[in-house]
């Protein structure tokens, strides 16, 4: 069967799924890169105040979300560059819903392009958990900081007074 795939011209969807897997991992990286140099250029990872935490947390799911959008853009430029859906706004929507496995599955694309969406739907899960591990990482970064912090003042408060 995969033999079969490749000589009627499969060889050619495996090769544009995988450029674009890379292009998509390309955006992310990149996006990461920025993202975590502006937090460490502007000290974000030691915020003092829970109004700082909240505008960094607002701010890391905007540039996510932001990171995101391009990816999805890159497979819905590529439907619609491809024909696969009638218009841009098909084929962003339709790469939104794949990407984000929504899937509702009111569009599809043309039988030659359609296992390019359960691709697209991996990939967006696989940058999806990169985007929740980052999340994660900078808010457990944070509460251990404000864990030590509060050991700390303890440890001082209880330590006995030298005369």
């Amino acid at each position: 069967m995969l033999i079969e795939f490749l000589i009627t011209g499969g060889w050619r969807l495996v090769t544009v799924a995988l450029g674009l897997v890379v292009v998509t991992v390309v955006i992310h990286a990149i996006g990461f890169s920025m993202l975590l140099k502006v937090m460490i250029w502007s000290h974000a990872l030691n915020p003092s105040n829970p109004w700082r935490v909240a505008r960094l947390l607002i701010g890391l799911a905007c540039w996510l979300i932001l990171i995101h959008l391009l990816e999805i853009s890159v497979w819905g430029l590529f439907y619609f560059w491809q024909g696969c859906l009638p218009d841009r706004e098909s084929a962003f929507y339709f790469s939104g819903v794949t990407y984000t496995t929504v899937g509702y599955g009111d569009l599809v694309l043309p039988k030659p392009w359609r296992p390019l969406a359960p691709l697209e739907a991996l990939t967006g899960i696989l940058m999806c958990g990169l985007s929740t591990g980052l999340f994660f990482a900078v808010v457990s970064h944070w509460i251990g900081n404000r864990m030590q912090k509060i050991t700390a003042l303890e440890h001082h408060s209880t330590a006995p007074v030298k005369k």
